[in-house]
């Protein structure tokens, strides 16, 4: 009969951490439930950028990319961002994928314009750039550094008097 109320005990205290647990993580979680209006981007490349990937204006998150597909008659990579309501963008703004840090991670990044004029729900952003690939930067600047010819090669130092 011992038996069975320490098994009990130890449930309990196992529910109990398991809740606190959950508790802390709906917290702190970062989950965004704010509303906002959606906006085009196309890129040629979009690699690293997923759904969920943050939109950041001036450094502060004010949306997140909600959808991505590829057009089938561009071949271009188009992102839906969802904007917050309170964010109203100038026609002539851009977004360019950027690298959060050195270890990956991508962000979208918007650069308002200067019309008075505002990208309605459901607009389009014109002017987007995708991210440099890093590695393929890299694999030019090796190839170009190889194909230099060394100065000193087939030369020899004229005598001097």
């Amino acid at each position: 009969m011992n038996h069975n109320i320490i098994e009990t005990a130890m449930g309990a205290v196992v529910l109990a951490v398991a809740g606190f647990f959950l508790t802390f993580a709906l917290r702190t979680a970062d989950v965004d439930t704010s509303t906002g209006y959606p906006v085009q981007a196309a890129f040629t490349n979009a690699q690293g950028v997923m759904v969920g990937t943050d939109v950041k204006l001036g450094g502060v998150k004010v949306g997140t990319v909600s959808k991505l597909e590829l057009d089938p008659v561009s071949y271009m990579a188009v992102a839906t961002l969802t904007i917050d309501d309170k964010v109203k963008l100038p026609l002539d703004s851009s977004a360019t994928i950027r690298s959060e840090s050195l270890m990956g991670g991508k962000f979208l990044a918007l650069e308002p314009g200067g019309d008075e004029a505002t990208i309605p729900a459901g607009g389009k952003l014109e002017h987007t750039q995708s991210t440099a690939d890093l590695e393929q930067l890299l694999g030019q600047a090796i190839y170009s550094m190889s194909q230099k010819p060394a100065a000193s090669e087939g030369t020899t130092p004229a005598a001097q008097p």
